[in-house]
């Protein structure tokens, strides 16, 4: 509760300057999400989350942006959580762009906002839509391919830190089985920040795959 009561306090109010269009330039570096509620005098809004990925240019701070039928109603930094009419929308981001945006309802079952069209993730869930089978395969590949940068990851760490001189001395060192030229791990780890990234559109990505990549 107290984590929930910090979120709300660092909600800042809106000026109320309208939602700016989606630019094809910009489909992997913002996301645009939206939902319509009920509002208390019985019409429907529809709220919009605006996140830049790689930050404010003023402060480099990633911030989400609430908008309510196109105005900035409020803003927050991430992680955010925004109070709406029978809730609140929650959203989290990691380094491959959201892993969390959706509205809490006060006693119901959370709900994912809608992605623009036209940004990456309103493409990627077109596509799963339209080709449902080659969907899942995608998803299976990019999966994969974050596990295979966990598990030559994973182990190259903790080789790193078994050689450290006072944890040495007291359990001695480990040594990665898998031991690969620079070209492989160069590889693996392009295809495990692939991976993220395919996740992340469908925002399922986590901490395995900040580990992994």
């Amino acid at each position: 509760m107290k984590f929930k009561r910090w979120l709300n306090h660092r909600v800042r109010a809106g000026s109320g300057e309208p939602v700016k269009r989606l630019r094809w330039w910009q489909i992997f570096s913002r996301s645009l999400r939206t939902i319509a509620l009920p509002s208390p005098d019985g019409t429907a809004s529809t709220y919009t989350v605006d996140v830049r990925h790689g930050g404010d240019m003023t402060d480099g701070v990633i911030r989400a942006r609430l908008y309510v039928n196109g105005s900035l109603h409020s803003y927050s930094k991430m992680p955010a959580r925004f109070p709406v009419p029978g809730g609140h929308i929650e959203v989290a981001a990691n380094g491959f762009g959201l892993k969390r945006c959706h509205y809490m309802p006060a006693g119901g079952s959370e709900l994912q906002l809608a992605p623009d069209p036209a940004s990456a993730e309103g493409r990627r869930a077109r596509l799963h839509h339209r080709l449902p089978g080659l969907s899942r395969f995608i998803g299976i590949i990019s999966t994969a391919l974050v596990l295979a940068g966990l598990c030559i990851t994973v182990p190259q760490i903790i080789e790193s830190i078994s050689q450290i001189p006072p944890i040495a001395d007291s359990i001695g060192t480990f040594t990665s089985p898998v031991q690969l030229p620079l070209q492989g791990n160069l590889f693996i780890g392009f295809g495990a920040v692939l991976g993220s990234t395919e996740r992340a559109l469908r925002m399922r990505s986590s901490w395995i795959d900040e580990l992994a990549s």
